[in-house]
């Protein structure tokens, strides 16, 4: 029987998820604070075992275990943290099914975990799915509104056929190697036709195909242009915890799969094919993110727009490869270190915008005129998150920023000058909602805002990472140098 403690998280949580359902089901309270608290603890336990459990290897190479999967975990079991505790105020809205509520993330959380452990693509493909159909179910939770239920559909299709588009990638891949391994059998198979595409001068149009179809499945989960449709739409239908879920967790999911996957399999193919495809990729989703999120009046869809651009940001650092064996790879480390910055800021902002809806009842921009004289408390912990997401110092945003930045400019300089550009237009929708907070003047309907523990715990929370994370970024850093040293570069 194989030693199964390297898994112990996943199968921890997994459980979990089936104790709080349940549980939801034997206590049919009215707030759901029962549920919250035993779904944080069981998201603490998690996140206590990772280290315990250690590393190791399962499954003949399906998974493994190590500082890279560590990090992505410890950042989704964060995601799925505040995610929960920002639901306190949804739960009152629910007359029943709150333990499949927190169940649902849990499961999705266990994928997540799964996801970035795994050297396999059908177990990729899997882990992908048990991600993906529990929050297709959270986007259509509130039965109450009809949004809700069409961004749950719409989620649902556009979701079904990028798997679909996914798993025909996967299949080329299979045909043209024989195996469905990442290491060491299908990264030496492909590697190995490298020297001879390239001597030749031909192109193997079924691996360009494959490699294309991959990036396309993996880019409708990082909402890449032009795989984006769904998350503007989803962002502003679903229930506001799931839509701040969505924006980080899920988008942190595909980054770990596309990173298993290029790192591992196709670092040699980085200048002959997708290095140059995914850094088009990655500009076109700054400039329309950001551009389109300047127009914007609702704030779940200008900060789904926002997020749009942040995945191009990832994936300067993505595209960032090391040059030559000497050079440390600040590339990917620096990737691995804006989904933590990114998770700290933009989690704290969604959490702000569900103690705005709870107290004013409104997602509208101009809304938030006057927020300032009569919360100031939440409008100063919700400037330090846009100016964080802005990208200004000394908060994690602009720490992430520099970081992909001066990887980027190694490789990518255009890439980068775009990035910085689109910058420039990011501080000016951000600065638009501080404005209307501070400057603004007029008439205004806001009293002071109440917290419930939980959400106001979240807000504490990120605040304290997002500023740790900019004036102390080291430890983070040196932790995701480690955790990518797995790759061979």
């Amino acid at each position: 029987m194989p030693d199964l403690r390297p898994m112990l998280p996943e199968l921890f949580l997994f459980a979990w998820a089936i104790v709080v359902l349940l549980f939801g089901i034997s206590r049919k309270e009215r707030s759901g604070d029962s549920l919250i608290y035993l779904t944080l603890v069981g998201l603490v336990i998690t996140g206590i075992l990772i280290p315990i459990a250690g590393y190791g290897n399962l499954f003949g190479g399906t998974f493994v275990v190590d500082k890279f999967a560590a990090f992505f975990q410890i950042v989704f079991l964060f995601a799925a943290f505040f995610a929960v505790a920002s639901s306190h105020g949804l739960m009152k809205k629910l007359s029943a099914d709150r333990g499949e509520f927190f169940a649902l993330i849990l499961l999705s959380t266990t994928g997540m975990m799964l996801l970035a452990s795994t050297l396999e693509l059908i177990t990729l493909y899997v882990s992908l799915e048990l991600t993906t159909i529990p929050l297709f179910v959270l986007a259509a939770y509130r039965k109450d509104q009809l949004s809700s239920s069409e961004a749950g559909l719409k989620y649902l299709i556009l979701g079904a056929v990028s798997s679909a588009i996914l798993l025909y990638g996967i299949s080329l891949v299979y045909g043209l190697t024989g195996t469905t391994f990442l290491q060491p059998a299908l990264s030496r198979l492909i590697e190995q036709s490298v020297p001879m595409l390239l001597a030749s001068g031909n192109v193997n149009m079924a691996l360009v195909m494959a490699i294309v179809m991959m990036v396309a499945g993996f880019g409708f989960k990082l909402a890449l242009v032009p795989f984006h449709m769904w998350a503007p739409d989803v962002y502003e239908g679903a229930p506001t915890p799931i839509t701040s879920f969505l924006s980080v967790a899920s988008k942190g999911a595909g980054v770990v799969a596309i990173a298993r996957v290029f790192y591992t399999t196709l670092p040699a193919f980085h200048d002959v094919h997708w290095g140059t495809f995914v850094a088009v990729l990655a500009a076109a989703a700054m400039i329309v993110g950001n551009i389109t999120a300047v127009l914007q009046s609702n704030i779940k869809r200008m900060l789904a727009f926002s997020s749009i651009a942040h995945a191009g940001y990832v994936l300067v650092g993505f595209v960032a490869l090391p040059q030559g064996s000497t050079v440390p790879p600040y590339g990917p480390a620096s990737l691995l270190f804006y989904m933590m910055a990114y998770l700290f800021a933009n989690m704290g902002a969604f959490a702000c915008v569900i103690a705005f809806e709870k107290n004013f009842g409104s997602y509208q921009i101009k809304d938030y005129h006057g927020l300032s004289k009569h919360s100031p408390g939440l409008a100063i912990i919700m400037t330090l998150f846009l100016l964080s997401l802005a990208g200004i110092p000394p908060l994690a945003g602009f720490m992430a920023k520099y970081y992909v930045f001066l990887a980027g400019w190694q490789q990518f300089p255009w890439l980068v000058i775009i990035g910085l550009l689109t910058s420039v237009i990011a501080l000016f929708y951000y600065a638009n909602i501080i404005m209307q907070m501070y400057f603004s003047r007029g008439e205004t309907s806001l009293t002071k805002a109440r917290y419930d523990r939980p959400l106001l715990l979240t807000l504490i929370l990120t605040a304290v990472g997002t500023v740790a994370v900019g004036i102390y970024p080291e430890p983070i850093l040196r932790f995701a140098t480690e955790a990518v040293k797995v790759f061979p570069f």
